[in-house]
């Protein structure tokens, strides 16, 4: 979780160097800590034991639900509460930020200040789950999508379907890695191949218009 929020922060901050904190500025921001993080990861695994080490650290990054425990839920438990509360509470800021900065400006809202605060509560949310599952690509980029195409873009219903639905479909795709093999397939294996194709899909029909 630090990892993650440190992360966050160095992104934030670099996406300011062009003294502004645009969408695309804090995407091409994202983009070089990415490519930073991803070469520290290829050092871990250049330098970790090939006997044990180095499997277990693949086995991770590919994600899956076999390691996962109660006690790694206690862990995780309370920051994911807390943060979808937080998240929740400020639904109806998301739905003003929607409508650009400048308007959620003129209606008394500070889009920078709210932007962190919900960067903040989703780096804990992801970083979370990484932890107890390793990384498990494509379902917050599918999800949502799904989720808006059945509930409309008000985040007061947006947010709790994505979260039913994406666990509905988490649940569905373990069954599968479970089920098609003698040996279990990595989830993050799975949701690539299911959630490329949808995208890609998805993408076409609206014009490549994802906000």
């Amino acid at each position: 979780m630090a990892g993650g929020l440190l992360t966050v922060f160095l992104t934030y901050m670099l996406a300011k160097i062009s003294g502004q904190s645009t969408t695309i500025s804090l995407i091409l921001a994202g983009m070089i800590m990415s490519s930073m993080m991803n070469a520290l990861i290829s050092l871990a695994k250049y330098t970790a034991d090939p006997y044990s080490k180095l499997p277990a650290i693949t086995y991770w990054l590919l994600g899956s639900f076999a390691n996962s425990t109660y006690g790694t839920l206690r862990l995780v438990a309370l920051p994911m509460i807390v943060s979808i509360i937080v998240i929740m509470l400020l639904r109806w800021k998301l739905n003003i930020l929607s409508m650009g900065d400048e308007e959620a400006m003129t209606m008394g809202v500070n889009p920078v200040r709210v932007r962190l605060i919900i960067i903040m509560a989703c780096t804990v949310l992801t970083a979370c789950s990484v932890m107890a599952t390793g990384i498990i690509g494509w379902v917050g980029l599918v999800i949502p999508h799904i989720s808006r195409i059945l509930m409309g873009a008000d985040h007061k219903n947006l947010i709790p379907a994505s979260a039913i639905i994406g666990g509905v479909f988490m649940v569905a795709v373990d069954i599968i890695a479970r089920s098609v093999m003698a040996a279990e397939i990595p989830i993050g294996i799975l949701t690539a191949l299911i959630g490329a194709p949808f995208f890609a899909v998805l993408f076409r029909r609206i014009g490549g218009n994802t906000r």
